[in-house]
Formats: C-alpha cells, structure tokens, sequence
C-alpha cells in the first residue's frame, strides 16, 4: 500500500514535472524566435486611443499633406478601441474618460468621419452626457486652443519667462519630473507664441460643447487638489495673466530661446525628446511655430523621431507612447538566465552584449541638478536617452550582468557593474525618504501637484517601493552583506521599504499596476536581503497576495485601485503577467510550498496558447496613476516563462530559496 502509494506519488510528481517543462520549453522557442539579429528584444508598447488622435491632429496642426492610407488605419484602430459606453477609456475595456473621447472623436473627423455616422453619434453622445468637452483636462483644452476651439484664457498660463528663473525659486524646471521638464519646455513657446493649427480641412467639434466653447472658463481643481493650496495658486496665476502681456519683448525672446536651447540639446536624434510622444510632438509643434525652416536639422529630425513611433499592423495602425527596448531585453534576459539551458543562457548574453555598449558613460543628464559631480553609469528605457538614464532599468540590467557573469567562463560585466551600482547608490534620495525616484532624487515638491496646470497629478518623480526595491535587490544580489551596517545605502532603503507597507499589507506600485506589482517588487528586494514569510512585513504581504488569489487560481488588478477613495481590493480577470508577479513574490518570499503558488502555477499552464504564449489585452502598467496607462506586449511573455521556470528550478532542487534580487 505504502510503495503503491508512493509510486503513484512519484508518477504524479513527474508528470507535473514533465507539463512544466513543456510549458517552458514552447515558451522560450517563440522568445528565441522573436529575438532580434542584433541581440535585442523589443515589442509593442501601447498606451490608450490619446496617442494615435494627437498624431492625427499634428499632421493637420501642421498643414502637412495627410496620408490616407495610413490616417484611415489609425481610423480603423480608433473605431475598434471605442468603449461600449461609446466613448474612449484610459485602458482595455475602462471607464469613460472625456479627454481620450474628445481627442479620439476630433481625430476621426479630422480623417473623414461623417458625424452622423453611428460610431460618432455614440460618440458624441456619451461625451455630452458626460458634461460635454469642457471636462476635458489641460493638455486637451491646450491642443483645443492651439486649433482656435476654445480660447488661452481656458488654459493655465505658464509664461515661458519661467525658463529664466533661478533654482532656489519655488518653482524651476529642474524642481519637476524628467518628463514634465521635455513635454512643458516646447509648450511654454507654443503658450507665448498662440500658433494657430493650419487645419487645411477647416474641421471643428463645438458640437461636443454643452455651452458655447468659445466662452470656456479656467479649468476647475482636479480631485487630487488640496482646496487650500489650488485656491493659493489659482490667485497666483489671475495674477501672472494679468502680468502676462507687460513682459519686455527682449525678455520674452531670451525666455523664448532659452527654451529652444534647451530642447535641442536634449532632441536625442531619431529617438527624439524625450524619447517620450508628447514631447517630442511639442517639440515638432514648437519649430513650427517659430518659423524654423522645415528643412533645418532639428525641425527635420524632431519630426521625423515621431514617425518611428508608429505600429503599422497591416489592416490597421497606431502610436506607441515610446519604445522599449532597454527594459524588454533586460527582463527577457531574466526568464532566459531563469529557464537555464545553453540556448537561453546563450540567448540571455547576445541581449547582454547588445546592452552593454547603451550604458551611459559620458554625459551628465538633467539628474546632477541634484547630484553634481557623480558619474554617470546608467541606462535609459529607450534606444537613446542619454540625459535621462532610469534607475530602474539600470537595476534591472546590473543585476542580469552579474547574474550571467557567475555562468560564463569569464566574467564580462565586471566594469559595466560597477558603474551602475556607482550610480544607482548617487541616486539614493537623502534623508528620510530613502529610496529612489525613476529619474531624478529629490524630486518631492508636492506642492507643485496642486498648481492650475497640474491636473494630471503627476508633475513629480518622488521615491516609489517599487523602484526602490529593485536597487535593494540590485544592492543585496550584488553583496550579500549590503545591509550589515546601519546607514548603509541598502539598510536606509530596507527601513524605508518597511515603513512604506501599507496597513492592507500591500505595497503601492508606481510604475506597475498596482499592489501585485508592488508586492512583487518588495518582496524579491526584502527576499534578497534573507526575510522570508517568518518576518512580519513578509508574512502580511503573502498573506494579502493569498487573500486576494482568484477562485481561478491566478491574480488580477486593473486601474480602479489607483481610486482616489481606495478601500479595498475590488476582484478583477486573472491576467498572465500579474499571475507572474504575484507567483515570482511568493517565490521570493519562501512560499514555493503554498497551495496558492501551485494553484497560480496551474492557471498559467492551463492558459498558454498552443504557439507557448499567454494572451493578455488588458493594460497591466502605469505611466500616470489615473491618467496614463500602458500595456506592454512583452509582459504577457517573459512574466510568465519567468515564473514558471523559477518553479520549477526551486521544485526540482528542493529549496525555498531563489537566491538572486529578482
């Protein structure tokens, strides 16, 4: 009975065994497959219907001769990602949301849509019925006025005069993000200068305003805004209007090249400013409306940069916000040096070397604002960004490095390694808040959050629990004894993780949504440094994960966590890659014994398609809480295989410990 009982056991062991290893094995023949000749991976990057209408309208802004092919792709593309509430939402199946629905409608009539088509009549409907266009955010009313719609007076004035301002001044362009630095500079030229849109086809939407839009009052406080500090800012800004039209002629125009000096600098060739849509669109817009010669370098390139944006499928088409490359190679490399074979492992260093020589070596970005004197040693998100390295992919990358360096013969990464870690350590915020921001330290002038023209709430780049502990995983992977004494760079960065768990158990993620993601991104930092489920932080966050597992056996999340009034978890769809997270935590947690992994394990076996991938057409990252959200087509990929391998690595080895920082 027992040896019968024991065969059995074995058998069922084996054949479990065996249905991962398949699983494995036909994931990572489509990733070896999808790998480029270079050595790099990239996929599509999409965000939601704001994109591909705003490069509609820039075309048309411009007076360009439109492409009719290629705009009614971008129709075909808009139509099918309306909502069934019949305007456009922020993410795969979401609410409505009234700036993506005016800019998508403006967008399909620009193209030829006829307005009583039943798509726009849906659309024009829902738009009404939610107060029409004038809820539209800041960044549309600007595109409304610039096209003559509504007037400047409905737009925060931001005076381009700003540029000119000293660093200690309350506010200063090194003061906000990375990204609201190179979107804001070009729209400061486009706010004194008021171009008017060329729009050759005359196309207008006052149908979409309950009230005449010509008469749209200041934009109202947004929900993030704090009353007391809106009302302080809204009287400043009366003020500055007033103020506006006595600035000096010759001071305007050095404010006015201050700002073009600044943008060309930084337009990052073909790759663009930024390297992010919307500035780089502003940018384009701004020589426009300066009168720059189309022919002129820095007219020519910024807008060809724009035009590498664009995804042609064929039938239909669209516009990433950016491109990806940096972070799809550095996680892909991850699962492969996870799966372990000699093809992955080769596969894994070809991406290596393809990011070695993007290590940013020789030029100080906008982030020795704050950190003068410390060398660069950085990577960015994109194919180029040199003045904007992210702390994160830079982790991310170091640690893969070393971890192929322990399987090569010789080491290869050693200097490479070095730099970074030199580098993310400069980055660590002072004081208190401990950890990292994405791009800049420091960068935590909340107040700025509450001016006129921030109603998107993101004007900032504060320490976020996910960034910060990838560099504790970074720091731990890389030395062991990182948090052997006290006011270490990683023991700061441990205490302050720990304070930032939140009462739920959870931690906020940032950059992904949302507490799986952060939960994921904590423990494999809180794993690295030994913790494990015997350590409060560590039991309550797995604790959260079990509770919040689908009867399904996987996890799901979408963007109404990132509610304003958040009380609790509300359920969502089981997805591949937040399944991955929350296995890949419980994973770093110790917890590979847990009913709940084995569950998790089985939803992502039972879904994977027959050609060894996942589908997943939800938006699973975030750009702006709220705002701005982003479906990586890579994460449905390596999330999974990543997973899965590490189970069965840790099954077949007989451990509970993973033993690297992610």
């Amino acid at each position: 009975m027992g040896v019968g009982t024991s065969c059995a056991g074995a058998a069922q062991a084996d054949t479990r065994q065996g249905k991962l290893q398949r699983a494995v094995d036909r994931a990572l023949q489509t990733m070896l497959r999808e790998q480029k000749p270079d050595g790099h991976w990239v996929y599509e990057l999409e965000a939601d219907a704001t994109i591909p209408a705003e490069y509609v309208l820039m075309v048309h802004f411009l007076g360009e001769p439109a492409d009719p092919a290629l705009e009614a792709k971008i129709g075909r593309y808009l139509r099918r990602t309306q909502g069934t509430h019949g305007g456009w939402p922020l993410h795969h199946e979401g609410p409505y949301d009234p700036s993506a629905s005016v800019k998508a409608y403006f967008a399909l009539k620009m193209i030829g849509d006829a307005p009583d088509a039943p798509h726009m009549v849906r659309a024009r409907e829902a738009i009404l019925a939610n107060g029409g266009a004038e809820c539209s955010n800041v960044f549309t009313r600007i595109m409304l006025a610039l096209y003559g719609i509504v007037p400047w007076t409905a737009v925060p004035v931001m005076p381009v005069e700003m540029t000119l301002l000293p660093g200690w001044f309350p506010f200063h362009l090194s003061k906000v993000s990375y990204w609201t630095r190179t979107v804001l500079t070009p729209l400061l030229v486009l706010g004194a200068l008021k171009p008017r849109a060329r729009n050759p086809r005359q196309v207008g939407i006052d149908e979409l305003f309950r009230s005449a839009p010509g008469q749209l009052g200041p934009t109202p406080r947004a929900p993030h805004q704090s009353r007391l500090w809106f009302s302080f800012f809204n009287a400043m800004e009366r003020q500055v209007r007033r103020l506006e039209p006595r600035i000096p002629a010759r001071l305007r125009q050095r404010a006015i090249a201050r700002a073009e000096a600044f943008v060309r600098e930084r337009l990052n060739g073909e790759d663009g400013l930024g390297a992010i849509f919307p500035a780089m669109v502003n940018a384009v817009a701004m020589f426009d409306a300066m009168n720059v010669p189309r022919d002129d370098a820095g007219a020519t390139i910024a807008r060809r940069s724009v035009d590498k944006l664009i995804v042609d499928r064929g039938d239909e088409a669209y516009v990433q916000p950016c491109l990806s490359p940096v972070w799809d190679t550095a996680l892909m490399s991850h699962a492969l040096l996870e799966v372990g074979t000699p093809e992955a492992i080769d596969a894994a260093t070809r991406g290596l070397e393809w990011l070695r020589p993007l290590q940013i070596l020789d030029l100080d970005g906008d982030w020795t604002h704050r950190r003068p004197g410390l060398r660069p040693g950085g990577w960015a998100f994109q194919y180029a960004n040199a003045h904007y390295p992210d702390v994160d992919d830079t982790a991310v990358v170091a640690m893969a490095m070393h971890r192929a360096d322990a399987l090569l013969p010789e080491p290869r990464y050693t200097d490479a390694i070095a730099r970074a870690k030199e580098w993310v350590i400069g980055m660590q915020c002072k004081g208190r808040e401990a950890g990292w921001g994405a791009f800049d330290p420091e960068n935590t002038h909340h107040y700025l959050n509450n001016i006129p023209f921030a109603d998107h709430g993101a004007l900032l780049d504060p320490p976020t629990a996910d960034v910060s502990a990838r560099c504790l995983s970074m720091l731990v992977q890389l030395d062991p004894d990182a948090c052997a004494q006290a006011k270490s760079p990683a023991a700061r960065a441990l205490h302050w993780l720990l304070d930032e768990q939140e009462k739920s158990g959870a931690w906020y993620g940032r950059w992904g949504m949302n507490y799986v993601y952060g939960i994921w991104s904590v423990l494999c930092g809180l794993g690295a440094t030994g913790l494990d489920t015997g350590h409060e932080a560590v039991a309550r966050a797995v604790a959260w994960l079990v509770t919040h597992q689908n009867d399904d056996g996987g996890w799901g999340e979408d963007a109404d966590s990132y509610r304003l009034d958040y009380d609790g978890h509300r359920p969502f769809r089981s997805l591949p890659s937040q399944t991955a997270w929350a296995l890949l935590a419980l994973m770093a947690a110790g917890a590979v014994d847990h009913p709940a992994v084995e569950r998790g394990v089985n939803w992502l076996l039972e879904h994977q398609r027959a050609d060894g991938l996942w589908t997943e057409e939800h938006h699973t990252a975030t750009g702006f809480e709220r705002v701005f959200y982003l479906r990586y087509h890579g994460y449905a990929r390596y999330f999974p295989l990543w997973a899965l391998a590490r189970y069965r690595n840790l099954r077949a080895a007989g451990t509970s410990k993973v033993g690297f920082g992610m």
